[in-house]
């Protein structure tokens, strides 16, 4: 029979999806079954419209048969099947979909999912075979054809033998090579891992003959092998079973086999929206970061499909980055697809999807806050970095997502508070928020500033996280209360006017001190907030010391950072007199001072001393 050629456009578009459209070879599998899958649906819907048409689902399944001596892989489906005509017309026209016309000429029932939409996924098979074969029967029909075609050259038809309608997709696969493995395509444990991967919610069974080891019978230690009809996908997907139906176990099992996490995830929800845009979806709150959770290799997203059909592994757009730690899945028939089912375009659909699950998941997190706080805390001790990061990146726009979510260990409570717990305790005549940052919690107890504060019965939150008070200079303020570091120069606790001594005699001594230290302070002054230690540091501008530390700790920091640093000296301290008398007797003397006290101010705070060799020989001469 003379062979028949593709139309011109078609021609160009197999050579365009061989070599462009699609960026997984694996893919092919996966388009094939949807089809066979889609011939089966068509089957089912016509014995729903055709009272002579009985429907036995057990009699429907899509078979895989590798042939590694031939080199051979066939998918083979017993659904509608082809006439001569549908194969001319299907497989002749590339980019004409036969599922599509199906679904565009008849009102589908309940239960029937018709995947195909554009009509190229079958010329995918040409990525990894060299030759394709289709043998063809048609439903009620006694006739079967042969479609063949080595690719763009042209396709043949021809009458063949078939027993029973449906169809056989034969690929002769392509010799491997250097660059390219093709042997895996005949692996039958290969083939079984990439069902379980795109294709394990085909509801219809897909089975393959597998070869298995068994003890010989009446033997101890010789084994035989034997061959089984193994089914290789789960069909129904737990996502669309009704609630009802399931128990934690379930949902547990469906975390484990997904490779989501390996150990039980803290929390889950199941989702079923019907309207406008309907889906499906598991979320999971993993009980533990991945180790590369906090690197830039860390790849976040949820697993996309579309009518049972895995779309994408990991589909970024669904997730914002401060939620990235969910894992998951969403199932969707109305996902606008583009032509290789690879990718979604970015329709509404998806932005309404990807709105609704981030509502979903704030009201699950503050669930578990107010009545599961111990989870909640586990939770935080994970994953409450990628919040605050979230608060701080887009310059403060995810407030109102965020800000009832993050947490800092109190010194009131010595444990870690909401921002709404904190304010709820403030006392009357509190107008801040004070915090104190820091590496540690033991660290910041003890800070000189921090003092008079406590005494006042303020409470502090601690910051010892890098990112914590950068977040909190987006956040701005909290139920109109700003936030006040215990180390600002204008902090105001209302002290009494005799915690410092102010005459004009300080003011020369502080002068003096100043331009002993030059540059290293903005200012030397007599403290508020002093009580029992000599000195501290407080620092005046947006960069505090902490915000310092972090700043030039990062390797494309282009140059120093400074905060302005001011040295307060307590007044009501011994030390003070020594000043004082330093002054007015050896000014030598009180520029060791000067030096020996900004450099306690800077070990307090963490911070490294410039030349320690003089630090320690000012120490040594003042001793």
């Amino acid at each position: 029979m003379a062979k028949k050629q593709f139309k011109s456009e078609s021609k160009r578009l197999l050579n365009l999806m061989i070599n462009s459209i699609y960026t997984h070879k694996e893919i092919f599998l996966r388009e094939l079954i949807s089809n066979a899958s889609d011939a089966i649906d068509k089957s089912y819907f016509l014995s729903l419209t055709n009272k002579d048409l009985v429907f036995n689902k057990d009699d429907f399944y899509i078979r895989i048969t590798p042939n590694e001596e031939d080199r051979t892989l066939t998918v083979s489906d017993t659904g509608i099947g082809m006439s001569k005509e549908e194969l001319d017309s299907n497989l002749g026209i590339i980019a004409k979909s036969g599922s599509f016309d199906f679904k565009e000429n008849n009102e589908l029932k309940e239960g029937v999912d018709i995947i195909g939409q554009f009509g190229v996924g079958f010329y995918s098979a040409f990525m990894v075979a060299e030759k394709v074969t289709v043998i063809s029967r048609k439903e009620g029909s006694e006739k079967a054809y042969k479609w063949e075609s080595s690719g763009a050259d042209g396709y043949t038809i021809t009458p063949c033998e078939k027993e029973k309608s449906g169809t056989d997709i034969i690929l002769k696969i392509k010799p491997s090579t250097e660059d390219e493995d093709y042997d895996e395509f005949l692996d039958p444990y290969n083939l079984k891992s990439l069902v379980k991967t795109y294709s394990d919610f085909i509801k219809y069974p897909i089975k393959m003959m597998m070869k298995k080891r068994r003890l010989k019978e009446g033997s101890k230690n010789e084994y035989e092998e034997y061959f089984e009809d193994e089914i290789l996908n789960s069909m129904v997907p737990i996502w669309r079973k009704n609630k009802s139906e399931l128990k934690e176990e379930d949902y547990e099992k469906f975390y484990m086999e997904k490779h989501f996490g390996y150990e039980k995830p803290l929390k889950y929800t199941h989702i079923s929206v019907e309207g406008l845009v309907s889906y499906n979806a598991i979320l999971y709150i993993p009980a533990r970061a991945p180790f590369d959770f906090y690197t830039k290799e860390y790849e976040k997203g949820l697993e996309l499909y579309s009518n049972g059909v895995m779309i994408m592994k990991k589909c970024s757009e669904l997730l914002p980055d401060y939620f990235g730690f969910v894992q998951g899945l969403v199932d969707s028939p109305d996902f606008s697809l583009n032509i290789s089912r690879e990718v979604l375009q970015h329709d509404r659909q998806l932005q309404f999807i990807a709105k609704k699950l981030n509502e979903k998941i704030k009201i699950e997190l503050l669930s578990m806050l107010k009545d599961e706080r111990e989870i909640y805390e586990k939770f935080y001790q994970n994953f409450g970095r990628t919040l605050k990061y979230g608060l701080y990146t887009e310059w403060g726009s995810n407030k109102e997502t965020l800000q009832d979510l993050i947490m800092f260990y109190s010194s009131y409570e010595k444990k870690l508070v909401t921002l709404d717990e904190y304010v709820s305790r403030m006392k009357e005549d509190q107008r801040y928020i004070y915090y104190a940052t820091g590496e540690s919690v033991d660290k910041l107890s003890k800070l000189p500033q921090a003092e008079l504060i406590a005494d006042k019965g303020y409470e502090i939150l601690y910051f010892i996280d890098e990112i914590d008070e950068f977040a909190i200079k987006v956040l701005l303020n909290y139920k109109e209360k700003e936030f006040k570091n215990i180390s600002s120069s204008d902090i105001d606790i209302n002290a009494e006017e005799d915690n410092a001594v102010f005459n004009e005699g300080n003011k020369e001594l502080f002068a003096f001190m100043k331009e002993s230290l030059g540059d290293k302070v903005k200012e030397v002054r007599a403290s508020k907030r002093l009580k029992t230690h000599p000195v501290c540091l407080a620092t005046e501008g947006e960069v505090s010391i902490e915000m310092e530390k972090v700043l030039n700790a990062m390797p494309d920091n282009p140059s120093d950072i400074h905060a302005e640093k001011i040295l307060e000296i307590n007044t009501n301290h011994q030390i003070y007199e020594k000043l004082k008398n330093a002054y007015v007797n050896d000014k030598e003397k009180l520029k060791k001072f000067s030096n020996v006290l900004f450099n306690q101010a800077l070990l307090i705070e963490g911070l490294t001393i410039e030349d320690p060799v003089q630090y320690a020989n000012d120490v040594y001469e003042l001793i």
